[in-house]
């Protein structure tokens, strides 16, 4: 069984999990539409190698667990958390701990054997998407589960240990330190100034024009004004939103196309790097927060975070997002 632990100093929890050691190694990235060293469980024929699939869009007349899907969820097989069981909380000393419980899957994005999502076609990125919003559509009902993160690591120093592209979904009890903080300082302007920082930060992006790096009618790209990472990039909708899941089809539509853009200008860019994204949303256990503000953080890995910023929490960027913004916004790209 999994469990969580609680620093007792910051409050940030932390998952002890014995079973993710027995992962497979991290592999190299290798070209796009390679063939893969080794079969690819991930990779349609080969449905038998996961556990059972808890969602899928599939063709007509296809069944469960073979071929003919188009994105596809399954429990993770080395999963930080187990979903059976009660929380049990209980203290040892000063210190607070609980059952590891919740739940941790994987999106497989396609069935042929793909090692980056932006040669995806944009129909695949909206039924992508669509899959993200119904995950935490189900799984929100459990009472014991608070905070969904739906996260992707591309690349070994992004921390994928399988090439083909996926995305991962881990819901907790508990809501993150990181988005703790983000509530609380958002709640903190919406008390003093009467609205949405995020609103506020998207207004003022889109009038200076700096470091906008995409624009569409209903969502916005740009490199933060503090971003920590050189060429971070957040996606936000234009229309105040705290909750992903209730994003409406017309959004993803949209959003589908515009998210394809920015990692295909990413990759062109920067040479294919290895990154990060996360989806940003509010807890499950909150009604709509008018200081809350869903977004997508997109964080190439292109330099190690050492032991200054570790023992400090600086993050040191060397290059300006400004400068990031312009080199990705005059990046062209053509679909395939």
């Amino acid at each position: 069984m999994p469990e969580f632990r609680k620093d007792p100093i910051v409050g940030r929890w932390v998952i002890i999990a014995t079973e993710r050691a027995k992962r497979p190694a991290v592999p190299k990235l290798e070209a796009a539409n390679s063939t893969p060293a080794r079969p690819c469980p991930f990779c349609a024929g080969n449905e038998e190698e996961t556990p059972g699939e808890i969602l899928a869009y599939r063709d007509p007349n296809t069944k469960a667990n073979e071929p003919g899907w188009r994105v596809r969820v399954v429990p993770n097989k080395f999963p930080a958390l187990q979903v059976e069981g009660d929380l049990n909380k209980c203290g040892e000393g000063i210190y607070d701990k609980m059952n590891g419980i919740g739940v941790h899957e994987v999106i497989i994005e396609c069935p042929e054997h793909q090692v980056t999502i932006a040669n995806l076609p944009e129909e695949n990125f909206r039924e992508i998407f669509w899959v993200y919003r119904d995950r935490l559509v189900d799984l929100k009902k459990d009472p014991r589960l608070v905070y969904g993160m739906l996260f992707k690591n591309t690349g070994s120093a992004a921390g994928a240990t399988l090439e083909h592209t996926h995305s991962q979904l881990i819901v907790t009890p508990i809501v993150p330190i990181s988005v703790w903080e983000e509530m609380t300082g958002s709640l903190e302007f919406f008390n003093y100034r009467g609205r949405c920082i995020y609103c506020d930060m998207i207004r003022q992006e889109l009038s200076t024009d700096t470091r906008i790096v995409h624009d569409t009618p209903n969502f916005v790209s740009f490199a933060p004004f503090a971003s920590r990472f050189s060429f971070e990039t957040w996606v936000l909708p234009k229309h105040h939103n705290s909750h992903f899941e209730n994003i409406q089809k017309t959004e993803v539509e949209e959003l589908a196309g515009h998210f394809k853009t920015i990692l295909m200008k990413l990759e062109t860019a920067l040479d294919r790097p290895a990154y990060n994204y996360i989806i940003h949303t509010a807890p499950f256990d909150t009604q709509a927060l008018p200081h809350y503000h869903w977004h997508i953080e997109i964080i190439p890995r292109l330099a190690r975070v050492a032991g200054f910023e570790w023992g400090t929490g600086f993050y040191i960027n060397p290059i300006p997002p400004e400068q990031a913004a312009c080199v990705l916004r005059e990046t062209e790209v053509t679909w395939r």
